[in-house]
């Protein structure tokens, strides 16, 4: 604490000027990087005409990010590997632990695991994703030379 601090009076004595705010329409990240930039952990928030519609902390913005591992492995299953993919989600075993996606089994082509991995990263409240996925076919090998074949 410095020494203007423990020789405040008055709420005045003690306020930072200008008083930093956010506006309603911030999305998270921006609202999440002001906070971090100017070492603050809430932020009033006012609209145009700078009146006050409430105040913004770290841990709302932590939040959206926070969520149960039945809901994110729920996610993964059916949007991921159900409708994005089109995959058969018995195929890949998917296990969430505090937010660390574990994925393993089999795909069809071995271009599909980064594929995989980076859609379930983009999944709200995924820590990490680990997984130990096998694939049927190799379409990323090499393809054999015809002309060295020949002779």
């Amino acid at each position: 604490m410095d020494r203007a601090s423990m020789d405040a009076r008055t709420a005045g004595d003690l306020m930072s000027t200008p008083a930093l705010t956010a506006r309603p329409e911030w999305g998270i990240v921006e609202t999440a990087r002001f906070l971090h930039e100017r070492g603050v952990k809430r932020l009033p928030v006012v609209d145009e005409t700078g009146t006050l519609v409430g105040i913004v902390s770290r841990t709302d913005l932590l939040r959206p990010m926070l969520r149960r591992d039945d809901a994110i492995r729920d996610e993964i299953v059916d949007d991921v590997l159900g409708r994005t993919l089109r995959m058969n989600p018995g195929g890949i075993a998917v296990t969430v632990r505090d937010g660390v996606v574990s994925l393993s089994g089999q795909v069809e082509d071995r271009s599909t695991i980064p594929v995989v991995e980076r859609l379930c990263q983009s999944v709200d409240g995924v820590v990490s994703v680990d997984q130990a996925l096998g694939y049927a076919i190799d379409d990323l090998a090499p393809a054999a030379d015809p002309d060295r074949a020949a002779h």
